[in-house]
């Protein structure tokens, strides 16, 4: 990029000579920048006696002055050939370099200073931030040597010199003194700016010209201050009222952060400016409570009956701490417009609910049908150190411009708090911000003194005004500190004394902007103390309503688009999920017709065939036919699809191919787009390289979807290990904390093939410990038919909960792994499948089993010609009823030899569960035990070998002694 050059004359300083100009003698070697003043010198001499220097620098000399031949030297009106006055060989140089010509000594200062002066203009915009005045304790020494005029060779009185600066864009001044003052205000007051990293020069350019013009600061009219001080006044006035009625109480509270109210203010008015409807907000613990009462409006007084807990009878066995819950409502801005924001529930692992936040953001903006990204923004606040050492932050970060996470730009702040708890930052991070991590993006990262709320103002419309004109990403850090501590019940000064001496000498923000204002005449003393008596009248107001008024649980209820939907216990009604055959038969033979031209991969037309054949009732269904064929019949009645996860578009074991390439062009096309011309959307996208994210990210989706599928598909199920907090935190309790659903499918491969530890096991005993309350279904499905009445149901009853899929491997084209189609278009799930083969009076043993193990029994008893033993497979886990089991083995003589049979170790698997819920109701008739294998660290040997010798005695064990 051109950062402009310095025009008081139009004389070129001489280059670094390059490769293609050095000479044999080797005098150009080792040349580089710090060569500057040596070159300066050789060019002094060679003006005023060409002889005096090298054939070599002369002729250099010469070519480079060829340039400047066309250029001329203005002086009193007077214009003189540029070469002429450089070679004018009569010219005398003094001690001090001057030529005695005044026009030729300006000339030979301009060419040595111009490329110093561009290099000092580009140091500001580069590095301007790190002699920002950030910190507004005074501890943090903002400092930067390459900012300094003395280390590019330029004296005072060069400062103070006469410029003609109309080639260095935006920045304006008579002399180098009032450019540097421009791009010190710009870039070293109370707003560091990063941006120089970005790739794309238009948006550099935006940026500069946005900052330099304007050096960085807005002309805030008196109504906009006294905006800012009224909630100034709201933040502190909050927090010092809840500290000073519930003593000791936990609040986290955001005093030392105050100007983060003023900010969302500010944010959501120019939200509103550039028709934004809807935001959807993430934050942690820290402020919270005071972003409930002044940006969303919660009545104070329910948050006071928090404190108070007046009848903890209503949150046994539930619920959650006042600081992780969500809240929603409407802001009207000044100008009229409403915007509709949803604060998103919070566990107390900080930044995992990023992703989840952007899921509803892309969720709501998918049914504005707002295909531009503007209507619904994200607005995440975090901490300092948890956006340093939470590695979901860069999984956040790289979703931002991918196709199928994209939502437009989301506004990030970063509270500051200058340290994690206890932890300083040179113990926490091994960068120098902790937004350093932020620069992986194309997007500005801007630095302000939360003490010095006017530049957050420009920081915070600078922010919203780059995300709408570039829908991207940015990043507000605002530098604070915590007055109280991680909470109210710590004692911060055992581990930062030198932090809090300065904290306690400290009078507030909103004190500070109040003796500003005053001082410049915008408000009274009277006026600020008349806002502040107001505020605490209110809190007083509201208070002894929490005492006096009887109390009503706060708890917002499921409305608009879930308004028929429903949670808690697992209907005991069936549903139908029955479809034409006809019709089936037509949606899977359309999905193996292609554009004409399109140039498939050839190893398709023999499965393509094969699903026709499927199609026409020739060939029952396999696993990818029934999967897809359960898609096809959503689609076509109304209901939207989303699915993600590595690699989902072929499938990780090459059997979905929903999203096909043509081998010429690569160019793609997916059958399930093309059903119909009425038929509900649907989005397979293959994610990045990553669990917790993206899993947080469709679970968000869900969170707004409840009239479609919402899948995300772990690469192997054992991955979604990495996810677990997503899972444990989220899909799993949030009913029960936060009163919210989903019905988002997690489908997880699962099975014990010898592919090693980290490839088998899906972890079904995770997921069985943590079900409680119907709270998610845990399903192993073991047919195409179970497989597709279990999809279909999942969408078309009302009971909304998460549905985790163990789906198969090796199943996928096992032989006997398959359906007629009659069963898929007329049957329906099933949550234990008997034997059909072998009733269960006459059996000597029953083998109890879920998933995969169940074929190889069945090969394993008809290569014996068993003719007693009967296999019985739970294919739904969770919920299952007691009486659902007990009725599925009436019938079984007591007595009976019941073996549940495993791949898993003993400590792992469904047995622990099984026996925990169902052991003493089956040991009371029958005998009761395991065939597993034995208990271990690890889920399974690395060594396939191995995994065969297990296999054959897990499976001999299961027959032995009948």
């Amino acid at each position: 990029m051109d950062f402009g050059r310095i025009e008081a004359v139009k004389l070129p300083s001489p280059p670094l000579p390059s490769p293609a100009l050095q000479q044999p003698d080797g005098e150009f070697a080792d040349m580089n920048s710090y060569s500057l003043d040596y070159i300066d010198d050789l060019y002094v001499q060679y003006v005023r006696d060409p002889s005096s220097v090298s054939d070599t620098w002369r002729q250099y000399f010469e070519q480079f002055l060829v340039v400047s031949n066309k250029s001329s030297f203005k002086k009193n009106g007077d214009v003189t050939s540029g070469s002429a006055a450089a070679g004018n060989a009569t010219t005398t140089v003094d001690r001090r370099g001057s030529t005695g010509n005044e026009t030729t000594d300006q000339a030979i200062w301009m060419s040595r200073i111009q490329d110093r002066v561009n290099q000092l203009v580009r140091e500001y915009r580069v590095r301007g931030h790190l002699a920002a005045q950030l910190d507004p304790l005074g501890i943090l020494k903002s400092d930067s040597p390459e900012l300094s005029p003395q280390l590019y060779g330029i004296s005072d009185q060069d400062l103070e010199r006469p410029l003609d600066s109309s080639a260095l864009e935006n920045v304006s001044g008579s002399t180098l003194h009032a450019i540097l003052t421009k791009l010190q205000n710009t870039y070293c007051r109370s707003i560091g700016a990063q941006f120089m990293h970005i790739d794309n020069r238009n948006i550099r350019d935006w940026l500069q010209k946005r900052m330099e013009t304007t050096e960085n600061r807005l002309e805030l009219s008196h109504q906009v201050q006294r905006r800012i001080y009224a909630r100034l006044a709201d933040a502190s006035i909050f927090e010092e009222f809840v500290r000073r009625k519930f003593v000791g109480a936990k609040t986290f509270s955001l005093e030392g952060a105050e100007s983060l109210i003023p900010m969302l203010d500010l944010a959501l008015e120019k939200a509103g400016q550039h028709q934004v409807k809807e935001v959807v907000m993430g934050m942690a613990h820290r402020g919270r409570l005071n972003v409930m009462a002044n940006i969303l409006k919660k009545r104070a007084m329910n948050i006071f009956w928090s404190f108070d807990d007046p009848d903890p009878e209503l949150s046994r066995g539930g619920g959650d701490v006042r600081y992780h819950l969500g809240y929603s409502s409407d802001w009207v801005t000044a100008t009229g417009d409403k915007i509709h924001i949803s604060l998103c529930f919070n566990p107390s692992h900080l930044e995992y609910v990023n992703t989840v936040a952007l899921g509803r953001c892309r969720c709501k903006q998918d049914y504005r049908k707002d295909t531009k990204r503007s209507e619904v923004m994200t607005i995440l606040i975090h901490g300092d150190a948890a956006f340093a050492g939470e590695g979901v932050v860069q999984e956040t970060l790289n979703l931002s411009e991918l196709e199928g996470y994209r939502t437009g730009g989301t506004l990030h702040i970063v509270i500051n708090n200058q340290v994690g708890f206890t932890t300083e930052p040179r113990q926490g991070r091994s960068t120098t911000y902790a937004t350093d991590i932020a620069k992986m993006l194309q997007i500005p990262i801007f630095h302000v003194n939360g003490e010095d709320p006017e530049a957050v103002a420009q920081v915070v419309s600078l922010a919203m005004d780059f995300r709408k004109e570039f829908h991207r990403d940015v990043v507000i850090d605002l530098y604070a500190y915590r007055r109280w501590g991680h909470n109210e019940g710590d004692e911060p000064r055992f581990t930062q004394p030198r932090m809090y001496s300065e904290i306690d000498r400290r009078a507030s923000v909103r004190e500070q902007y109040l003796n500003r204002l005053v001082e410049i005449g915008e408000i009274s003393v009277e006026e600020g103390e008349e806002i502040q008596q107001k505020r605490t009248e209110k809190l007083e107001s509201e208070f002894e309503a929490s005492k006096n008024e009887p109390f009503v649980p706060d708890t917002q209820t499921l409305a608009a688009n879930w308004s028929v939907y429903y949670g808690g216990l697992e209907p005991s009604e069936t549903t139908d999920t029955t479809v034409d055959q006809t019709k089936l038969s037509e949606l899977l033979d359309s999905l193996t017709r292609l554009p004409e031209g399109f140039a498939a991969n050839k190893k398709l037309k023999r499965p393509m065939a094969l699903r026709r054949e499927m199609a026409q009732g020739k060939k029952p269904l396999d696993w990818a036919s029934a999967e897809a064929a359960a898609f096809a019949t959503l689609l076509t009645e109304g209901y939207p699809i989303r699915m993600t996860g590595q690699d989902v578009q072929r499938g990780t074991f090459s059997h979905r191919h929903a999203v096909l390439h043509d081998t010429k062009n690569g160019e793609t096309y997916m059958p399930l787009a093309h059903l119909s011309e009425d038929q509900a959307s649907v989005e397979l996208y293959n994610s990045p390289l990553s669990e917790a994210g993206v899993l947080g990210f469709e679970y968000g989706y869900s969170l707004d979807r409840p009239d479609g599928l919402c899948a995300w598909e772990a690469q192997f199920g054992d991955f979604w290990n990495c996810a677990q907090v997503i899972v444990d935190q989220f899909i799993a309790s949030a009913e029960d904390k936060w009163n919210r659903l989903s019905g988002l499918v997690m489908l997880l491969p699962h099975g014990f093939e010898g592919q090693g530890p980290e490839h088998c096991s899906a972890r079904i005993e995770r997921f069985l410990a943590m079900s409680a309350e119907h709270n998610i279904q845990v399903v192993q499905p073991t047919t195409p038919a179970q497989l597709f009445h279990l999809l279909r149901r999942q969408v078309l009853r009302k009971w909304r909960k998460p549905l985790i899929l163990l789906s198969p491997k090796s199943l996928l084209r096992h032989p006997l792994v398959v359906s007629p189609i009659e069963e898929v278009a007329g049957g329906q799930f099933h949550k234990i499948l008997g034997d059909d083969q072998i009733p269960l009076a006459t059996c000597k043993r029953l083998l109890m089993c879920t998933g995969k193990i169940y074929y190889d029994l069945l090969e394993a008893r008809e290569s014996r010609e068993i003719k007693d033993v009967a296999i019985m497979r739970i294919e739904q886990l969770y919920p299952l009823q007691a009486e659902t089991l007990t009725a599925a083995i009436d019938g079984l003589p007591a007595g009976t030899d019941i073996r549940w049979v495993q791949d898993e170790p003993t400590n792992m698997g469904a047995w622990p569960y099984i026996k925990l819920n169902f052991g003493d109701m089956v040991a009371e008739k029958h005998k009761f035990t395991v065939i597993s294998r034995d208990e271990s660290a690890s889920p399974s040997t690395g060594s396939m070998a191995a995994h065969k010798i297990e296999q054959a005695e897990l499976i001999d064990a299961a027959f032995a002694n009948l």
